[in-house]
């Protein structure tokens, strides 16, 4: 379809994204090796603060997509966003042109970030929404579950609704593993059951990963 988010756009993102969070944070990042180095991939991202998204985008060894709400595409972020691949999608709607495009990104084998929270919280994906069971089995892409930990808390003296500046932030990536029990139903027994097994495994990662940290 047309309107595909740009692949060569997301690596610029990535670039751009490496020079801000190591030049404002310091970012330790785990089992980055663990994503598959080439293919469609599915990153499950825990979101806890507004930085979770380019942390992740900065930190990850390929470009990735993420599927940002339409109300961060304001003013000049809304080219800017677009401009490096980023996925505009309206929470409040079945957005059939954000689901088009990000299966788009999945079929040319590229990397779909997801916060399957849906929204910012505890990150700690107790609540999971459905969207991302169906992108994995829809896509048939593997997820990577990522926690983002220290990017929440208390502020900086500077920025207050930013972590301070030059504080460590963990990034941890799991072992990558499929959403669907193998049949290839897409039925929403299957979504449901789907959504079930991704919840369990994305909160064993975060508990492993509050363990590799210390968080």
């Amino acid at each position: 379809m047309t309107g595909l988010p740009s692949a060569r756009g997301a690596e610029v993102g990535r670039r751009i994204g490496v020079g801000l969070m190591y030049g404002f944070w310091k970012p330790r990042v785990l089992g980055a090796w663990r994503m598959p180095t080439a293919g469609p991939v599915l990153l499950a991202v825990n979101h806890s603060h507004n930085i979770d998204g380019p942390m992740v985008m900065g930190v990850s060894p390929r470009p990735t997509h993420f599927l940002i709400k339409r109300e961060a595409f304001v003013g000049p972020l809304d080219p800017f966003l677009t401009g490096i691949g980023q996925v505009k999608v309206d929470r409040n709607t079945t957005d059939r042109t954000a689901i088009s495009r990000a299966l788009g990104v999945l079929e040319q084998g590229g990397v779909l970030g997801i916060f399957p929270e849906g929204t910012r919280g505890e990150g700690d994906f107790a609540a999971l929404r459905a969207g991302l069971a169906y992108f994995a089995l829809r896509g048939g892409a593997p997820i990577v579950p990522v926690a983002v930990l220290g990017s929440s808390g208390r502020g900086g003296r500077l920025i207050r609704t930013l972590p301070p500046l030059r504080s460590r932030v963990d990034v941890v990536f799991g072992d990558p593993f499929d959403a669907g029990d193998g049949s290839g139903r897409r039925t929403r027994k299957a979504l449901d059951e789907a959504t079930e097994r991704i919840q369990k495994q994305l909160t064993a990662h975060l508990e492993n990963a509050r363990r590799l940290t210390g968080r």
